[in-house]
Order: C-alpha cells, then structure tokens, then sequence
C-alpha cells in the first residue's frame, strides 16, 4: 500500500536535506507525490513545489494557479518557473521540454538540496523500451537511476518502483484533484504512443511487464556499475588532465571494444551525450587511425572531433569569423576576440614595458604566412610556422592566435612569446598577455 513511508525510506538513504523541491505538473502522479511528502511531520517548512511552465500549452497559466492553490492547501511553499521550451534545429519537442524543465530545475537546487520527481514503475517501463529501440547499451537499459547528482544536489525518484495503479488508486482514495494535460492523448511523440498504444497491448499478454523490465533495468545498471569501475581505470590512463585529450598511443593498445569504452567515458566526463555506436567507430577508424600528421574532422553534437600528434582533442565548433584587424584602446586592459576569447592586459616582472605598451599604436591582427620574430636570448629571426610547431600548438590554434604589433612591428604571439626589440626585465614595469579563461 503506498503511504508516506516510502517518502521517509528514500529520503533515510541520503544525508539530510537542507530543502526539497518537489516537481510538480498538477497531474496525479507529482500530486500523490506532493501529498505524501506534506503529510511527513518532519518535512515541515523544508517542501517547496516547483511549476515549471513551459509556455506550451493555452491552459498552463491555469495550471500553474491550480498548482499554487494545492500548494497552499497541503502548507507547502511554491515556485513557478518560466522556461522557452521551443525546440532547436536537430532537438525533438520532447526533447526541448525536457531539458528547459531540467535545467530550470537545476538553477534551484543547491548545495544539500533534493529535488523531488514522481516517474514511477510505468515510466520506467517506457524509458527501457525507448532506449532498446534507440539501440542503447547498458547504460541506457539501466533506465533512470532512483537518485543520482543533480545541480549542485541530488534528484530522488522514490516511486520508481511503484504502479501507476497504486498511485492513481492512493489519488482517489484521498480525493485529490489533478489537472490531465491533453498533449498526453497525442501520439505524435514517441513516449505517448508507447504509453496510448503499444504498452496496453503488451500488458495483455505480459500483465506484470513493468515488474519484469524494471527488475532488467536494475539488472543492466549492476552491471553498467561493475564496467565503469574497468572503464574508469582505462580511461586515465589514456587521459591527459591539462587539456581534456586522450592519447593516441595509448588507446592504440588497448582492443577494440576498451576502446570504444573509453571513447564513452571520454564523452560523459565532458558532459555530452552517449555516442551512436557508428559514431564512436568512426573516431577509431577515420581520426585515430589515421596518418600521423594528417588533420581529419569529424563532427557531431557541436564538436569536433581532431588529432594533433599523439593528442585526441573534443573540441567545441565556432561559426567561422573574418579575421580582421583589432585595434586595442589605449588603457583598456582586456580585449574581446575570435571565438569569443578575451584577451587580457596583466602587470608583469617581465614583458613589454607598460609605458611603452601605453605609448604605442596596438593592433592585434592573425597569421596571413611569413611572420617571424626574433626572441630574447636566441639566435635569428625565427618564422612563427616552426615556432608553433617546437611549441606543439595545434593548427586550429595557430588560427586564431593573436598577433599584437606595436607602431607597426610585431611585439607579441598571444601569451606565447614577446619579441626581442620589446622585451624588457624592468620589475613591475611590464605587462604581459594572458587569455582569460571561460567558465
């Protein structure tokens, strides 16, 4: 029988909350969710329901006053969140709703704070059959986990185990009053035509499918656990912390499948999706098993990914700028450049005299081919094409390089080097370029 017990069991598994957000649509499930967690003496003062409105539907206004209402009545706070859920190019509506709903939630949720969500047996059901015709592998078949890191907190399903039956029966029982979404009758979205369509049909002849599949779906994450502890262990050491890169040489040891293992990894330490199996095998195939010193691309989700010596780089696509001349305002001590870099102006114990630096005409221009510089305590003037490449700086860097001329003359190659005419040791006199670092 569902009682607030299971609440007070979930929550006894995490260390105390500061506070709980409780995601609530209106609908009956995050309603009996919201309920139960009201009705938990020791919850007093700490719920707070959150209506996230997606701007969606013509009766969310109302909806969120129906919301608040409830919220009132159980003697809980609330919280309504606006979002834009209109999806982007290549994003599902679905998917769009569900990500501005998440990160709405996110920017609540703070450090020791739990957010509170009503997916239950049903939705874990329809997560596992979306994932096994997507072709998703075990991580995908482990469904959704009952709690995991969210925002700065944790995110808490206490009722994934539970029926829609039991929840919808506990509803009536306590005379709750829900709102329906309409949009939940359209099949046009995927999870809809699972739950309208092909579910009932499949509990006909399967009655107790949500059991079974859900016991399945614990069973992929045991295992999903056991490899990531492996996956975890091969992955650093193919890791290089400094710059976010795999070594080539050493994925180039390891068989196939640890590779592709790894490239997973790679990918969820950097926050992206799991990706599609052909193209993980195209990573391994066209860039690193490339030639050394060929440039291939690949694309996807935004990034690409390059090599460059012994390096793997997943880097973040840029729309291609003219790289024009910029000239930087006397006293101004930081300068917005290419690919939204920005370009500070720092004191230094050595460097380009400032009195100089403020003195001067600066322009920062970018690589036409040809430049050379002569530096301090070396011989000759050296072109910055062997430069770059003693210093191991990938080519799409050397692109966007700032090139500072000072009255004319080339002064300084981004934080990398200063020429000799510029050059000085004058303490607390000098400045030095740095490239401000994006969180």
């Amino acid at each position: 029988m569902l009682s607030s017990s299971i609440i007070e069991s979930a929550l006894d598994q995490i260390k105390p909350a500061s506070h709980l957000y409780v995601a609530y649509s209106g609908g009956v499930d995050s309603h009996v969710l919201l309920h139960l967690c009201a009705s938990i003496t020791g919850l007093s003062g700490k719920i707070t329901a959150v209506y996230v409105h997606h701007g969606l539907q013509a009766e969310a206004d109302a909806w969120a006053t129906h919301c608040s209402r409830t919220a009132k009545t159980l003697g809980v706070g609330f919280k309504a969140q606006y979002v834009n859920a209109v999806a982007m190019p290549g994003e599902s509506p679905e998917e769009a709703a569900r990500n501005a709903r998440y990160d709405a939630l996110k920017a609540l949720v703070g450090a020791n704070d739990i957010l509170l969500v009503a997916q239950h047996r049903e939705d874990q059901l329809e997560t596992v059959l979306l994932q096994l015709f997507r072709g998703s592998g075990l991580r995908g078949l482990s469904g959704m986990p009952e709690r995991m890191a969210f925002g700065r907190g944790v995110i808490l399903r206490p009722l994934l185990n539970i029926s829609k039956q039991a929840i919808r029966r506990y509803a009536e029982t306590h005379k709750l009053n829900w709102v329906d979404d309409p949009s939940n009758l359209y099949n046009d979205y995927d999870r809809n035509f699972l739950r309208n369509a092909i579910v009932p049909l499949i509990k006909q002849r399967w009655p107790a499918c949500d059991k079974t599949v859900a016991r399945s779906a614990r069973h992929c994450a045991d295992a999903q656990a056991v490899i990531s502890v492996i996956a975890d262990d091969l992955f650093h050491a193919v890791f290089n912390e400094d710059d976010k890169t795999l070594s080539i040489s050493q994925l180039q040891r390891l068989n196939k499948p640890r590779q592709q293992l790894v490239i997973r990894h790679w990918f969820q330490m950097l926050g992206l999706k799991m990706p599609a199996q052909g193209f993980v095998e195209r990573i391994l195939s066209q860039i690193v098993a490339a030639r050394a010193g060929s440039d291939p691309v690949l694309s996807g989700q935004g990034y690409n990914i390059r090599r460059y010596r012994d390096r793997l780089y997943c880097l973040k696509q840029a729309p291609k700028q003219a790289l024009q001349d910029i000239n930087w305002p006397a006293g101004q001590t930081s300068l917005k450049m290419v690919d939204d870099q920005h370009w500070l102006c720092l004191p230094s114990s050595t460097g380009i005299l400032r009195e100089r630096w403020l003195t001067a005409n600066v322009v920062v221009r970018f690589r036409r081919g040809g430049e050379k510089m002569l530096l301090p305590g070396r011989k000759g003037r050296h072109a910055l094409k062997n430069l770059f490449q003693e210093e191991g700086v990938p080519p799409w860097e050397r692109e966007v390089m700032p090139l500072v001329y000072l009255d004319g003359k080339l002064a300084a190659v981004g934080d990398k080097w200063i020429s000799a005419e510029f050059y000085s040791e004058k303490t607390d006199a000098c400045i030095r370029l740095c490239r401000q670092k994006q969180e």
